[in-house]
């Protein structure tokens, strides 16, 4: 990350101008002129993250860590957006497939059982870092929302990591109201049948974005 271009941002102001302003904090992010990624899980309201961000930069890279574990809604959605939006779509799987780990170790750990740390490590952690580390962005678009968990709800639209990345989440403050309008207002097709292994819960964090 250039020093020059973190030292310049001023995040109090950038958050207090344009924290609930999302075309226009996408496209402040955007004007920064960085090497830039946004991710996807494809759960519900995600066309929105990436209409935002791709009706500004259509080619900009979108990282998706395929779990193994989706639904099948959700595989079917993932394409249905990625052929609707001309998405620049980039996969990262788990080094290992659902149908290995499940044969050597079984089904899903439970989240009480003390194997489920290294499961949401193998499936999720270890395919974001890879991830970060072959794409190298210097601003990440993230759809994290502010009622997802109580982590989140005490993180601010943008922030700067400690290895310098810049976070970006236009979304924080938008209700699934915003989230529904806004899919309606530009045809965007939408997913509810979506699970998280890592999380069990919709409530609970997944570490990513307490680890980034």
């Amino acid at each position: 990350m250039s020093a020059s271009v973190n030292s310049s941002i001023d995040l109090a102001q950038v958050n207090a101008t344009l924290g609930h302003d999302a075309p226009g904090l996408v496209a402040w992010a955007l004007g920064l002129g960085q090497s830039s990624i946004v991710t996807t899980n494809f759960r519900p309201f995600e066309a929105v993250i990436l209409h935002l961000v791709t009706r500004v930069q259509p080619d900009v890279p979108v990282v998706w860590m395929d779990n193994g574990y989706n639904t099948e809604a959700t595989y079917r959605f993932a394409d249905a957006v990625t052929k609707q939006l001309g998405l620049k779509l980039q996969i990262y799987l788990p080094r290992r497939s659902r149908a290995h780990r499940e044969a050597v170790e079984g089904p899903t750990p439970a989240l009480d059982d003390p194997r489920h740390a290294a499961f949401t490590e193998e499936v999720k952690l270890e395919p974001f870092t890879r991830a970060l580390r072959e794409t190298a962005p210097r601003v990440w678009f993230t759809a994290l929302r502010a009622t997802d968990t109580a982590v989140r709800a005490q993180m601010e639209p943008v922030s700067i990591n400690p290895d310098g990345l810049i976070k970006v989440a236009p979304l924080l403050h938008w209700s699934s109201r915003d989230l529904h309008e806004y899919c309606v207002k530009h045809g965007l097709p939408n997913n509810f049948d979506y699970v998280d292994p890592t999380k069990g819960e919709d409530n609970r964090e997944c570490g990513l974005h307490i680890a980034h």
